[in-house]
């Protein structure tokens, strides 16, 4: 049994593929301790996984195996750091970091000690994203001219969502630079890094929560562009990613919180496509989980078989990369210019 620690529990989701692994025996991965440097949110996440609250992090780096660090951002790069020099291997939620130099910090830090590390991220283990992907990389519909992915939440439904740390800059910027790290991290696993990007971001309903809405345009090197399109202020809707390529089309519905809350038309397949010469769609046959939960949930799996020595859902230079394009975003929409994600002025945003 793998025993792993959980520093910090800001960021909700390992409680998700947390409570699975405590669940159920097959994983043969247990949280076993916690900390959190706010005791009474300490208190209430190891109560319900039936973990050890430790007062110290040290305390807690002497009982575990393994630790996932799910503290707000900004704490990351010293807990990682911890946890490393320790020599824990290391899941990490998103965005990996605040700056570019905290990454650093980090990367140097997991190199220097030897240490496993993986991001968790659930667009990489989604079973309809993963057949995307190959499709993509095998080029079953040829070459891919364009790439939209849309994703979304309804914060501005969400009571006092103003007043938390997602949206406080010391702690982890703002709801464009935390979430709009999924998909931005899903188009770099499937088509590599881009070239540059041109993004314009807005704030549209609540002056407490900047850049609610923001679409970034990417073009990759052999002239391919992708869209990533986040609107934080996404009651309902359905589609979620679209992929046009020289020889058909893939769609994709249902694949995040705001596509997944209403009923659905029965039978209605979450990822299609249409190849020149057929007379219809074609139904993966993957479903789509009836809540988005489930996805957090179905991370369980990979995440165990890394810290049992399989391969890392995304390595710490990758969320590093993942974090320059994040950067690269806000540099864009500041100098109200296309640029290069390689620009160093990331350095300072």
């Amino acid at each position: 049994m793998i025993k792993v620690g959980v520093l910090g529990f800001a960021h909700g989701h390992v409680m998700s593929y947390g409570g699975e692994w405590n669940a159920n025996d097959r994983y043969d991965v247990r949280i076993v301790a916690g900390w959190d440097h706010d005791a009474e949110r300490l208190g209430k996440s190891c109560e319900t996984l039936g973990a050890v609250p430790c007062a110290t992090i040290d305390e807690l780096l002497s009982m575990v195996d393994a630790v996932v660090i799910s503290s707000e951002t900004h704490l990351h790069a010293e807990l990682v750091e911890k946890a490393a020099a320790a020599g824990k291997d290391i899941i990490c939620y998103k965005p990996l970091a605040l700056t570019m130099q905290e990454a650093d910090r980090i990367v140097d830090a997991v190199n220097k000690n030897g240490v496993r590390f993986s991001m968790g991220w659930q667009m990489r283990t989604d079973a309809q994203n993963i057949r995307m992907k190959e499709m993509i990389v095998k080029e079953e519909l040829g070459k891919v001219c364009a790439f939209r992915r849309r994703h979304g939440l309804a914060t501005h439904t969400w009571a006092n969502f103003e007043n938390t740390w997602h949206v406080a800059p010391e702690k982890n910027r703002d709801i464009f630079a935390d979430d709009s790290a999924h998909p931005i991290n899903m188009m770099q696993w499937i088509f590599g890094m881009p070239e540059t990007v041109s993004c314009e971001m807005s704030t549209m309903l609540n002056p407490k929560i900047p850049n609610d809405n923001g679409i970034a345009l990417f073009k990759y090197a052999n002239g391919m562009v992708a869209e990533i399109t986040c609107c934080f202020t996404c009651s309902a809707v359905e589609a979620t990613t679209e992929v046009y390529c020289e020889k058909g089309s893939i769609q994709q519905a249902y694949g995040d919180a705001p596509a997944t809350r209403l009923p659905r038309v029965s039978g209605a397949p979450g990822l299609k496509w249409f190849r020149e010469g057929d007379s219809d769609w074609t139904d993966s046959g993957i479903p789509s989980p009836a809540v988005h939960g489930q996805r957090l949930k179905d991370q369980a799996g990979p995440l165990a078989d890394f810290l049992k020595g399989g391969p890392s859902v995304c390595t710490a230079e990758e969320g590093r990369d993942t974090l320059r394009l994040v950067l690269a975003c806000c540099l864009s929409a500041r100098e109200g210019k296309r640029v290069s994600v390689r620009d160093d002025g990331v350095y300072n945003i």
